[in-house]
């Protein structure tokens, strides 16, 4: 898919990926809806932003209609921070899901009908590597993260019949605060070599969907797929800081 003179609506905008998503697709010649829960602290001029809640239908309803020209969907907000199945928060385990797993939901839902009337189009959701290889100490977002795969998959076939290419984003570490943080706290020194630069990655990403790929992987997201014709093992990420 041709990027030049697409129009584009991206989740998550206000930092990290989805930011660097909304630059590297105007650089490309797109229209950029840039969304956030709070859209005064998106700051990427050329776009144009909006106010998106994908956790409240009434939010995601108000882009639909917003937004009717959109033939790229770029599905990146998430809440990141569930904790462990057993011990976490059950407000943020269902939160994890809320947002990964239900919020992608109803953002394919929303837009999937406006896809169709321009053309087809592309959706992308950004998932992780944990997806194949849970991790201790956010095991909740490995599982949310592992069905929002299950619902790629399951978008794809029905929204084939349509035209809709469904992509996925499977990187390992992203370079975000958030991970930095959670790194620190968890007594990780991740090196420079090991994470992915997030303005190089949404290149990468796009480059992939330009390309038509389903899914779009880096080093570690490979090795982890790789790991499921095996028994399951957990990610490592002391290991992947030494590797």
């Amino acid at each position: 898919m041709d990027l030049q003179g697409a129009t584009a609506l991206v989740t998550g905008t206000n930092r990290g990926l989805g930011h660097h998503f909304a630059i590297e697709l105007l650089r490309r010649g797109a229209k950029v809806y840039a969304t956030a829960r709070r859209p005064e602290l998106v700051d990427i001029p050329g776009a144009e932003v909006l106010r998106v809640d994908i956790t409240d239908q009434g939010s995601v309803d108000a882009a639909v209609a917003a937004a009717g020209d959109v033939d790229v969907l770029i599905n990146n907000a998430a809440f990141t921070a569930g904790g462990n199945l057993m011990t976490g928060d059950l407000a943020a385990i269902r939160m994890a899901m809320d947002s990964n797993y239900y919020g992608t939901l109803a953002m394919i839902r929303g837009f999937a009908p406006v896809l169709a009337r321009n053309g087809g189009g592309a959706i992308l959701n950004v998932l992780s590597a944990v997806a194949w290889q849970t991790v201790d100490g956010n095991t909740a977002y490995a599982a949310a993260k592992s069905a929002q795969w299950g619902l790629t998959n399951a978008a794809r076939v029905e929204l084939a019949g349509q035209g809709t290419l469904v992509a996925a984003l499977v990187p390992g570490l992203i370079a975000t605060q958030t991970l930095l943080e959670y790194a620190q706290n968890a007594g990780v020194a991740l090196p420079e070599s090991v994470m992915n630069d997030p303005a190089e990655l949404a290149r990468f990403a796009l480059d992939g969907l330009e390309a038509g790929e389903i899914e779009i992987l880096d080093r570690l997201g490979v090795a982890a797929k790789a790991t499921l014709s095996g028994p399951p093992i957990a990610f490592n990420l002391a290991a992947a800081a030494s590797a």
